[in-house]
This record gives C-alpha cells, structure tokens and sequence, in this order.
C-alpha cells in the first residue's frame, strides 16, 4: 500500500515538474461553468455585460442555476483566435468544466465549437453570430442564445420593401460578419422584387468613409443599408450626416449600428432605423424585472449583450432543472435544452433544430440614447442553418 502511495505521488510530482495540469476538482453537487470572454481589449465592454447577465441569473436564485451550486474558472479570450484552442482547452482540460460559456469574437468562437465539439463539452454561444456555428459547425452539444449574423439582417429586407424602397446600396467591412449580415439582407430583399444597385466593401477596421459617400451620392438609391458596430458605426454615422446624406438617402442597418453607440453619435443617430432581436421599452414583464434588477445590481442599463448572457444561464438551467442538477447527465440536458421555451427578457424564444433561437425581430428607432421599438419586423425567424448536419 505504502509503494502504491509513494508511486502515485511521484507520478503527481513528475507531472508538476513536467508543467502538466491535472484536472481541476469541483463539488460533486456543482456545475463548473467555464465563461471564455473578453476581459480585454475592444470587446471587454461587451465581454463584462454578458458576465454580468449571466450571473444575475444566478444571483436571483441564491447561486444557484437549475438547483445547482455554480463554480467559475474564467480565462480572458482577448478577442484572439491564435489563442483560442489553448484558452478552450484550459478550460476543459485543466479546469474540467461541465459548460463552456463563449464568446463575442466569432473566429474565437468557432474555434472553441471545435474543441467542444471534439471533447463532448457542452457549449452555449452568448453572442459571436457567425453562421458557421449553427451552420457547418453545428453539433448536438453546441448552442446559441443570441443571433446568426444572417438573422437580424433578413428582417429588414421586408422592411424597406414596404416603404417602397426599390434600389439599394450595401456598405460594410470585408471581414465575415459583415458579409454574412449583407447576404442576409440581400436575400429578402431581392427575393420581394428589391434591386442591389451596387456592395460596397471596405477593409476592417478602416473607418476613411468619404469615397464611399461619394460614390453613394452619385449611385443615388432609394436607401443605404450597413453592416457596423462601435467605433466605426459612430464614424459612419457621423461622416454620412455630414456629406448631407442623412435626409436625401435614408441609411438603415442592422441594430448594432446603434446598439451602444448612439450618444457618441449625438445627433448623427438620431431617426435612425434598425433590426435587431432585443430593443428598448418592449411591454413584457420578464424585461421589466431584468432591467430593474440588473440597475440595481451593476448600477447601470442592460444591453443586449447582457440579455444574451441572462438567457444562456436560463437555457443551461432548463437542461439542469431536468436531469434534477445530475450534469453528468449530458444527453438528459441537451434534449431539454433542444425542447425548452426560454422566458427572456427579449421575448420569449424556443431552439431550433441547429440549437440556435427562434425569434422575434424588431424595427427600432434612435430616439436620444435608446433604440425604443417601432414594431415587430419578423415573427419567430429561424435561421435556415445552412450546411447543419447534427451528428
């Protein structure tokens, strides 16, 4: 018995020497999430938001999600996908978790669906809208409480259909997110009757707007539909209310443009029309009770990064809640997760089958430093999950 103490122990220390991690031990009766965000860096913003919405979640229910005591080991992403498999690994390897929770970056994002797709990891995507996740990359382990970049974008071809808009000009960063959101756009657009006048492209993350303008105003479209967030939306706004654009060419794109953005836009925004599946002043009590609660916790307004990370922690708690907290129950988790009704702040939203939400789009309106809804843009859209094949 002695020999077989000391032999262990040896193997122990020549792990430590060799700088090998052993797998970190949790309470049997907890969950160990594992939350891959941005700490750092430009996103560190949206990283902290969905943080904070995910552990009110907890908080509201004595730290607790689906009756379980929740544990946290965090790694900063840095928004860099050379670090990504290392990062995940850490996570899953090191730390054991049972969850992986991540991540804004969407090149980030795809590289850690790898590692959970070849370890079994249960993975819940709180923001990163790349299609490829509940696309090619889709898996039964993998879901999503927040958007396809495709989503958003496709409401709002009906949208400036309906206003009679007939000619349009396409703007964004030649990078994935942007094509991908244009494509969206683009496809309902032309499929009532809409013409693409010409796609616009500029390198990311340039924000030298002016030729662009230029060439819109003698394109001359019926409107403008954009592809930008953070600082180059303010950039783009800005710079297009100043070429005189703004009331001759109306611009319009997906919500976050102005999701974030609007008071360093100043009046830049204001008026502006946008689609997005979360927005200021919705009549529901579950976004009463979280914007409430969430002021009171972090002292400021949730944004939709923050809703994202509340409903992944509600989406993990469905799966819990139905295994009665036995997380080794993997398959008795994802079938609840693949059958459950989220009550969101947003609305409430079901999982498709590529494990990615069905829900409502809605126009909004810039008004100030608020996105306030004008109306439901599209009821329950589902992503088309191209190239999703579940095995």
């Amino acid at each position: 018995m002695e020999k077989t103490i000391n032999r262990l122990s040896g193997l122990l220390a020549g792990a430590a020497l060799l700088g090998l991690a052993m797998p970190a031990a949790h309470a049997a009766d907890a969950v160990k999430v594992g939350l891959m965000l941005p700490a750092t860096g430009t996103y560190a913003k949206l990283g902290t938001a969905i943080t904070n919405g995910f552990k009110l979640y907890a908080d509201e229910n004595g730290g607790k999600i689906g009756g379980v005591t929740v544990e946290y080991s965090m790694v900063d992403d840095e928004s860099d996908p050379a670090k990504a498999t290392e990062n995940a690994n850490k996570l899953v390897k090191r730390d054991a978790v049972d969850v992986l929770v991540g991540t804004v970056h969407s090149g980030v994002a795809m590289a850690m669906a790898k590692v959970a797709r070849g370890t079994k990891t249960l993975m819940i995507v709180p923001n990163a809208g790349a299609d490829e996740l509940t696309g090619p990359l889709c898996a039964p382990n993998i879901f999503r409480t927040s958007f396809t970049n495709w989503q958003p974008s496709y409401a709002m071809g009906p949208v400036l259909l309906g206003k009679g808009v007939k000619k349009v000009v396409t703007l964004t960063w030649k990078y994935s997110a942007g094509l991908q959101a244009i494509d969206g756009f683009k496809e309902s657009f032309t499929a009532g009757g809409g013409e693409i006048v010409k796609e616009l492209t500029l390198p990311f993350p340039n924000t030298e707007f002016q030729p662009y303008l230029t060439e819109i105003a003698s394109l001359k479209p019926d409107a403008v539909f954009v592809f930008f967030a953070g600082g180059g939306a303010v950039k783009l706004a800005k710079d297009y209310a100043a070429a005189g654009l703004k009331d001759s060419i109306p611009l319009y794109g997906s919500g976050f443009l102005t999701d974030g953005t609007l008071d360093a836009m100043g009046g830049a925004g204001e008026g502006l029309l946008t689609t997005l599946h979360y927005a200021d002043g919705l009549d529901n009590a579950k976004d009463k009770a979280f914007r409430a609660a969430y002021e009171k916790a972090y002292g400021m307004a949730p944004d939709v990064y923050a809703v994202q990370g509340y409903d992944a922690a509600q989406l993990l708690a469905a799966g819990l809640t139905a295994v009665q907290g036995k997380v080794e129950d993997r398959q008795g988790m994802i079938k609840a997760m693949e059958a459950a009704h989220i009550d969101s702040p947003r609305g409430t939203f079901s999982m498709s089958a590529a494990h990615n939400p069905v829900q409502d789009i809605y126009l909004r309106e810039a008004k100030g430093s608020v996105n306030p809804v004008v109306s439901v843009a599209s009821k329950a859209l589902a992503d088309p999950a191209r190239g999703c094949s579940m095995q």
